[in-house]
């Protein structure tokens, strides 16, 4: 566990956990977060073994975009703290792109602003919870789009609708957002954990498979299996199974 105070990274058997940690603030983004976070990804391109990045973001927010308080609080100084806040987020949006591992978002909560909905956007799969909401968010506070999504945005979901999202700033429901394709995948709230861990358990194994024979990745495969099936959710899946109901999953 690499513990950056804003930022946590945990690398293990090929996956790294990144998280966003300032759940009190809704996950904001000031320049201390952003440095952090430039920090963890640069780590993960120095680890030899990554095969998929998880990122999420601690407490009921995946991020709430820039810390407005942090902004307010600057006044005339505020566009010097804007700069070093929006090199640290290229960076850290840059090193997500750049990652040859994928770059899996899970989705809680509000995903506003370049740091929220741009790292969405940045992101190779997208798994949102059921009540997650997206915002671009920049122009309601008379400022434009950051962290890509001026490009990214618009290679999702088309020019039109993108001019449309960053003008207008719609708060756009999870349903909404899968069927504009901002999002790959839609879960109820309490399977997102489990949902995001098992995809990027696959992803691991995909990706490590790959140039490697059949009978190489059984072990693996078997390991990844074996521990997945150890959860509770595990278990309340199969007899959600047997008994013909939907599962109550609780992330363990």
């Amino acid at each position: 566990m690499i513990d950056k105070g804003p930022v946590l990274l945990d690398i293990t058997d090929g996956i790294a956990r990144l998280r966003l940690n300032r759940p009190d603030a809704a996950n904001g983004m000031s320049a201390e977060l952003l440095s952090a976070l430039c920090d963890a990804i640069m780590v993960c391109h120095g680890h030899p073994d990554l095969r998929v990045v998880l990122l999420s973001g601690e407490g009921t927010n995946f991020c709430a975009g820039g810390d407005v308080r942090a902004f307010a609080s600057k006044g005339e100084k505020l566009p010097d703290y804007i700069r070093q806040a929006t090199a640290y987020l290229q960076n850290a949006v840059t090193g997500l792109l750049r990652l040859e591992a994928p770059v899996i978002a899970s989705v809680q909560g509000f995903a506003a602003g370049g740091g929220g909905f741009g790292l969405v956007c940045a992101s190779d799969i997208v798994i949102a919870a059921e009540s997650a909401k997206f915002l671009a968010g920049a122009t309601r506070v008379a400022m434009a789009p950051d962290a890509g999504v001026s490009v990214t945005l618009s290679r999702l979901v088309g020019l039109r609708r993108a001019m449309s999202i960053l003008l207008t700033n719609p708060v756009i429901p999870a349903a909404e957002a899968l069927q504009m394709g901002i999002v790959t995948k839609v879960v109820p709230d309490a399977e997102l954990a489990d949902a995001s861990l098992a995809l990027a358990a696959t992803k691991r194994l995909v990706w490590a498979g790959t140039g490697t024979s059949i009978e190489q990745c059984l072990s693996e495969e078997a390991r990844t299996v074996a521990e997945l099936s150890g959860m509770a959710d595990a278990r309340e899946g199969l007899a959600a199974v047997i008994e013909r109901r939907k599962p109550v999953f609780t992330g363990r």
